[in-house]
């Protein structure tokens, strides 16, 4: 049975590259790989027939032997081409780079990686005022840091860690199950590659030990319940050397006695007199950056709002400054003597009459209407 041409079974052109022969391969042997065609016979030929194609095309020497001789220069021990699986190149070396790709492992020069350091959270409570003008805190944060006799390798002063004859460095080992490849933790260095044979006294080999560490973090101005501080490098110390993780301190601004804060405003209730609401005058408003007057004019109604512009809060992102908006709440008199209660009567008694009552309590009048109409349609 004649091949197809193998340009044709990946579907690139002549002139594609290397990188988009890649490409082409990767989508078609996840499509046509056993594992995802359930034993697929038609699927599986297929899936020889890319990975055929694929390692004449990425090797340069095959390729252009192929583009000059076509089929002919694999036959009768031509070049010794890369049929099915027994090919010259590796299942595990090539499927790898697709798997490397999709989740982020896979094959990078042989050499593993010491780990970088965890990152830290830090819960840090702070009261309205530190919140709102910026403040330095010092923090006491428990971790992990580099072991300073070793410098963080790990081994003894004087000596220095070998490469694992395992994995020669890897840090994994390949398992073989037919014609899978599947990589894990090389199991005698444990994924690192270097063997301590005279491990550091202080560390025990670990390159880390425990510390807690106080630092000084800068507050900025404006930041909120929820807002964070990245601290670059001050997490835990890397294993073996390798970098710091990050702190973030995580802001949790406290309840205020008096104000309340809704972004870049601020909220809050100021009690006035039966007497300054019904004739107005002047009362005494606190903010952040001091006290101010708030003119109250007459006939004021209880949950009436006045805005304070600027008064409020500058937020840490930028922009303008917020509001203080007040709520004025009337504040009925408690522990009345007899005279008091006596002139409160009188002056009720003052309101009554029809005209009079609904010149001086529109509100109530208009209340007590509508419900005597709300009645009167549901007995109607």
């Amino acid at each position: 049975m004649s091949k197809r041409d193998y340009y044709e079974v990946l579907g690139v052109e002549k002139s594609a590259t290397e990188r988009e022969i890649k490409k082409a391969y990767k989508r078609l042997a996840m499509k046509f790989h056993p594992d995802r065609t359930g034993g697929d016979e038609e699927s599986a030929e297929k899936f020889k027939e890319v990975k055929e194609a694929y390692e004449i095309l990425t090797d340069e020497q095959k390729r252009s032997a192929y583009d000059q001789y076509g089929h002919a220069a694999f036959e009768q021990g031509g070049m010794g081409g890369g049929g099915g699986f027994g090919g010259g190149a590796d299942f595990g070396d090539i499927f790898g780079d697709v798997f490397g790709d999709m989740f982020g492992g896979g094959r990078r020069g042989g050499q593993s990686r010491a780990q970088r350091g965890s990152d830290l959270r830090y819960n840090m409570e702070l009261t309205l005022e530190e919140a709102v003008g910026g403040c330095s805190k010092e923090i006491e944060v428990p971790t992990l840091v580099g072991c300073e006799p070793c410098d963080g390798s790990g081994a003894k002063k004087g000596t220095s860690a070998s490469t694992c004859p395992t994995c020669h460095g890897s840090g994994q080992v390949q398992m073989r199950q037919g014609f899978f490849a599947v990589q894990q933790a090389c199991p005698q260095c444990h994924g690192r590659g270097k063997i301590i044979s005279d491990p550091c006294t202080s560390c025990h080999g670990e390159g880390r030990v425990e510390q807690t560490k106080t630092l000084s973090v800068k507050i900025p101005a404006g930041v909120d319940t929820g807002d964070r501080i990245r601290l670059s490098g001050e997490g835990e110390a890397g294993e073996h050397g390798a970098p710091a993780g990050d702190l973030y301190v995580q802001v949790h601004v406290k309840e205020h006695p008096i104000f309340e804060r809704d972004g870049n405003n601020l909220y809050c209730e100021v009690p006035i007199s039966f007497t300054m609401a019904a004739l107005g005058g002047e009362v005494e408003v606190p903010t952040l950056n001091g006290r101010v007057s708030l003119k109250v004019p007459k006939e004021t109604q209880t949950g009436r709002m006045f805005r304070m512009r600027g008064k409020g809060v500058k937020s840490v992102r930028g922009g303008g400054v917020g509001d203080l908006i007040c709520k004025l709440v009337v504040e009925t008199p408690v522990h009345l003597s007899n005279k008091q209660k006596a002139l409160l009567k009188e002056l009720e008694k003052s309101f009554d009459g029809s005209a009079a009552s609904k010149k001086h309590k529109p509100k109530s009048e208009g209340f007590f209407d509508g419900v005597k109409k709300f009645f009167d349609d549901l007995t109607s």
